[in-house]
């Protein structure tokens, strides 16, 4: 079956230097249906070739089961989702849970599926067309208590000043981290994240270590990371193609790396949003590779049970 696969060689001394054998971006889906197959694309960077490969078409099973077969290649590999990993901490002591690990079970064991169905009575989980839980957020996220509907991770996100150009959240409208447990309107995340957990659950089985709640060793194994796929974009009209065509322009200009895109890989990243973001996502966490090797472990109990997004330039 093929895959939509692309390339573009990359040639970048700090890549060689990083020890790392291959990086992987991907932009999820949480599609229940057949749509995921064109909604889920991966960027990929393996060092042997020096080549950017941009690929779509697997389910989300596929693609768990794609990236451990990877993984057996090149065990020294970083793979970023743009979905998030966890709940705020109340939320998981409300449920008992001390850890992201032990709630990634729950979800895995049905309670995902329950909350995202239309009939499920939580209200606290919104979005949902045609239930109790379409339409606007509920009370309880509004006013004063709207910080409970979002992560640590989130409100770090949406008031750090001290970010590197382009990924300063503060300067651009419009982008800013939305709540896991809003599961249906424009931006939800809540869909995509609890039907991407139990996947975690099998890459750590794996051998996988997801930080920051593994002590990653990516010298030796293969590790995950959370990302935001829009902080990696920037301020662009993502669904629009002219928008996506003049973005990869500018940075063919640019940039050495953006500059070797072939046509056909401009071509995949003008015509589908979820492919242009795994692109760009790809793109930069290769630039910045060899910064995942100074990520730790969480001591934090907080991080520990919300987890954390990584970006670059991230101090932990």
């Amino acid at each position: 079956m093929g895959w939509g696969k692309s390339s573009v060689r990359v040639d970048d001394r700090r890549m060689r230097e990083s020890g790392l054998q291959r990086v992987v971006g991907v932009d999820w889906s949480g599609d229940k249906g057949p749509g995921q197959r064109k909604k889920i694309w991966a960027g990929v960077w393996t060092a042997s070739t020096g080549r950017v490969t941009l690929e779509g078409g697997r389910s989300r099973e596929e693609l768990i089961a794609w990236l451990i077969e990877m993984s057996e290649e090149t065990p020294r590999m970083v793979v970023g989702f743009d979905f998030t990993f966890s709940y705020p901490a109340w939320f998981l002591r409300e449920l008992g849970i001390g850890s992201a690990p032990e709630f990634w079970r729950l979800v895995a064991d049905g309670q995902g599926e329950k909350w995202l169905h239309r009939d499920c009575e939580d209200v606290r989980f919104w979005g949902v067309p045609g239930s109790q839980r379409h339409g606007k957020k509920p009370a309880e996220f509004c006013g004063e208590h709207a910080h409970r509907m979002l992560r640590r991770a989130e409100t770090v996100l949406k008031v750090r000043a001290k970010m590197t150009d382009p990924l300063q959240v503060a300067k651009i409208a419009g982008i800013a981290p939305k709540s896991v447990f809003q599961i249906g309107g424009a931006g939800a995340v809540g869909t995509a994240s609890l039907r991407g957990m139990p996947g975690l659950l099998v890459l750590r089985d794996a051998g996988f270590r997801i930080w920051p709640y593994d002590e990653p060793d990516v010298k030796r194994v293969p590790m995950v990371v959370e990302i935001y796929t829009r902080l990696m974009t920037g301020a662009v009209n993502k669904s629009s193609e002219v928008a996506r065509t003049a973005y990869l322009t500018k940075k063919r200009r640019e940039s050495a790396m953006y500059a070797g895109l072939s046509r056909l890989v401009m071509a995949k990243a003008r015509a589908s949003e979820d492919a242009f973001d795994a692109l760009v996502t790809a793109m930069v966490m290769t630039e910045h590779r060899g910064e995942f090797a100074a990520l730790r472990k969480t001591e934090d109990e907080v991080f520990r049970m919300e987890g954390q997004t990584w970006v670059p330039g991230l101090v932990v």
